[in-house]
């Protein structure tokens, strides 16, 4: 008796918590691309037509859209993106469509937590509103597909195609800006702050002082006696090598500076300094 009653136990709590798993109607695709410097996303569901007619029918003409199914179409870039004269910051952006005969209408929402079509649509959630025309496809598209194509370094399409249905739309970056930027930053070379930073490093780990000495002369050189901070460090590092001498001259710019900023603590550590390095000349 007892081992009927565990076993039907077992079968109730077996059929309690078993759960089927079956195949979803739209498979969710997850596509992550690098277009330039940008890295964009887009996620979504894929519904099929299985032998339905889609445009004009199962989604009809001039009423808004979700763009897939289940969750809302999701599309993240990490930089604008620049269609024609708008532009879209960066940022996730739920995906919305009109579509139409001759030209659809898409929307990108800043409201991305819906499932399916908002409940009350705000005008105001709207970062960008734009319009593509509507290309016929020769070959068949089963599945809903969203994808970015003709990439090069500063741009790609955005396409959606269906049943035989396709829609381009261009957008560009402003990948060469930032590139030449980057361009001139690296060829100019280490900046002042650089400098100190690696000057900084050396003097705090006892590594090559001599070397830590000429970063923090550069740095001064390229920022001037009115950081006094960084000829506070070359003051330090100067006594460190040796030359007490060159310290204390240095660490009395320090300690000016300083005095003009209202900068006490530099005051002090400095004035404590060319004390301590003249007991030592």
């Amino acid at each position: 008796m007892k081992n009927i009653l565990f076993l039907a136990c077992t079968l109730f709590s077996v059929s309690t918590f078993a759960q089927i798993q079956t195949p979803k109607a739209s498979p969710v695709v997850k596509i992550q691309q690098k277009v330039g410097l940008a890295d964009i996303q887009l996620e979504y569901s894929r519904p099929g037509a299985k032998g339905r007619v889609i445009f004009g029918d199962l989604i009809p003409f001039d009423a808004t859209w979700r763009l897939g199914a289940n969750e809302n179409t999701k599309l993240t870039c990490s930089e604008a993106l620049i269609f024609g004269k708008d532009t879209l910051k960066a940022g996730t952006y739920a995906l919305f469509a009109k579509p139409g005969k001759q030209t659809w209408t898409l929307y990108f929402y800043t409201d991305y937590s819906n499932w399916g079509l908002p409940e009350t649509w705000d005008a105001q959630k709207v970062a960008l509103e734009l319009s593509a025309p509507v290309q016929k496809k020769l070959d068949f598209q089963e599945n809903l597909a969203i994808t970015i194509e003709a990439m090069n370094n500063s741009g790609a399409n955005l396409e959606i195609a269906w049943e035989n249905t396709k829609i381009v739309v261009p957008f560009g970056l402003n990948t060469k800006i930032k590139v030449l930027a980057s361009i001139d930053k690296t060829m100019a070379g280490p900046t002042a702050n650089d400098y100190h930073a690696a000057a900084t490093y050396y003097f705090t780990e006892n590594l090559d002082l001599k070397q830590a000495l000429a970063w923090s002369t550069k740095a001064v050189e390229l920022r001037g006696n009115s950081a006094y901070w960084m000829t506070r460090l070359k003051a330090q590092l100067q006594a460190a090598n040796g030359d007490y001498k060159g310290a204390i001259e240095t660490a009395k710019l320090s300690l000016e500076a300083a005095k003009a900023d209202g900068d006490n603590a530099y005051v002090l550590s400095n004035q404590k300094s060319i004390e301590e390095w003249s007991k030592k000349r």
